[in-house]
């Protein structure tokens, strides 16, 4: 599998999210130990926020890269009502110092509330000069919202676009996707392998799909987000050998048959959509 461009950095297509990390559901030595697996696996893109579990997502994450952070791209988002000239510098500083870094690779926008888009993209840029992230980006946004960004001063600087994406919710794929394609900008999909309540990987289609390729069906689900070498996938994991399993998704190959099964199975949009979210 193909390298995403974003930023000007080569990203591996599959990365890591980390939503209940750190909150308990399994020991910190499992989950470092499985965001250390993921990277020495390639998959070098792990994605948190201030919101997951109010900051112990980013805590555990410091901990898990503390002596390999320069081969992580490391993302985080900021609440709405964060990113403004009064509060984003307090908000980013107390990210970065969780994170134990100087640094974000990419930082986003979790998601739009109010109409300050101008006030937040100066906010990005006031910390890029100041050397605190690299990027900004957002998530949660629409075409329309996406389309006012770019109407801002500087917004057309926007590295990515993070939204719920997998093969039960495609609604991105009537307008978003071509939209952000033709913009140049990749998107990022969360819970790629569904949200609350999906049991896509028991779905007897996919089910047959893994077998034939000899994967695990969430490394089908996987493989299928990434098909088309525009989106990098952050699914979440918190063992190691969910994590191995997933990486599995690099190296398969879905033909035309496998994807007329999957859209017959999960039919494609055929006209505009609102944008789900988790």
């Amino acid at each position: 599998m193909s390298s995403i461009q974003l930023d000007g950095n080569s990203l591996s297509p599959l990365g890591m999210g980390s939503w209940h990390l750190g909150q308990g559901k399994r020991t910190d030595r499992e989950e470092i130990e499985a965001l250390r697996t993921g990277v020495s696996l390639g998959m070098n893109v792990i994605d948190t926020a201030e919101m997951y579990g109010r900051g112990r997502s980013e805590t555990l994450i410091g901990k898990a890269i503390e002596d390999i952070r320069d081969d992580v791209f490391l993302v985080s988002k900021i609440y709405p009502w964060n990113a403004n000239r009064l509060l984003m510098a307090r908000s980013c500083e107390n990210t970065l110092r969780r994170l134990k870094t100087d640094r974000l690779d990419l930082y986003l926008l979790h998601w739009r509330f109010g109409s300050f888009l101008g006030e937040m993209v100066h906010g990005f840029e006031k910390l890029k000069a100041e050397g605190k992230i690299r990027a900004w980006g957002v998530s949660n946004f629409d075409t329309q919202a996406m389309e006012s960004l770019l109407k801002v001063e500087q917004g057309d600087r926007c590295a990515t676009n993070q939204v719920f994406y997998n093969v039960g919710s495609r609604g991105v794929e009537f307008d978003l996707i071509p939209w952000s394609q033709q913009h140049n900008i990749p998107l990022m999909a969360y819970s790629p392998l569904g949200g609350k309540g999906a049991d896509l990987a028991h779905h007897p289609v996919i089910l047959k799909l893994a077998e034939k390729h000899q994967a695990t069906p969430a490394a089908l689900l996987l493989a299928w987000t990434i098909r088309n070498g525009r989106t990098l996938a952050i699914p979440e994991s918190g063992t190691a050998a969910h994590v191995r399993d997933n990486a599995v998704a690099l190296s398969i190959w879905l033909d035309n048959e496998d994807l007329s099964a999957i859209d017959k199975a999960f039919p494609p949009p055929t006209g505009k959509q609102k944008l789900e979210t988790r």
